[in-house]
């Protein structure tokens, strides 16, 4: 998405719903002398917060620990001639053969998945947690400390991490849409490189 290169999150908007969940798992499992019967839940069971970009473009971000459900990683990204969504992995490109139906991502591996999921996902899918995710986010920390580079930028660590605080302040306002501040000083609107 070029986060601070080329574009960067402008405000949030942050709604929860009621917190019931938790109560109700209470009621229906704890004794009623236990200590836990007495703690009061504030956070709701279900948060939705829309981010907003320089570029229009739009992240949902969705938070729920609380309520029963399938496992499901609800990973999606929408672009102007496709979709690509995850768990099970499947993909959607306009005007695809078959018309609207989803296809099998495999297909598509060979030319974009990443060089570090072809050098370490056989490794990855059989040692680590999540698919192999665990394992290569713990491969890249390790990586970056061998080599003395760091694993990410200070700026794209505050911004990333900025969602959690801002939506405190926007569910605190009744959900009134929240800035987000430029931590690059304006340096976002140049196009930098990544770090490798």
């Amino acid at each position: 998405m070029d986060i601070n290169r080329g574009d960067k999150f402008e405000y949030m908007v942050a709604m929860n719903s009621a917190s019931l969940g938790l109560q109700q798992y209470r009621k229906d499992h704890l004794k009623p002398d236990d200590p836990r019967q007495k703690e009061v839940y504030k956070t709701g069971d279900y948060s939705t917060n829309p981010i907003k970009t320089n570029k229009g473009r739009t992240i949902l971000v969705q938070h729920n620990v609380s309520s029963p459900r399938p496992y499901d990683r609800i990973n999606l990204i929408q672009g102007t001639k496709g979709i690509f969504r995850d768990y099970p992995s499947r993909v959607f490109i306009d005007g695809q053969e078959g018309g609207h139906k989803w296809q099998d991502t495999t297909a598509f591996k060979d030319k974009f998945e990443h060089d570090l999921w072809r050098k370490e996902g056989e490794a990855a899918r059989k040692l680590g947690g999540h698919g192999g995710m665990d394992y290569i986010m713990c491969y890249r920390l390790a990586e970056c400390m061998t080599k003395g580079i760091a694993l990410t930028s200070t700026y794209d660590a505050a911004a990333w991490s900025a969602p959690g605080p801002l939506s405190e302040i926007s569910n605190a306002k009744g959900s009134m849409p929240i800035k987000f501040p430029d931590f690059t000083r304006g340096q976002w609107q140049k196009n930098r490189l990544s770090i490798p």
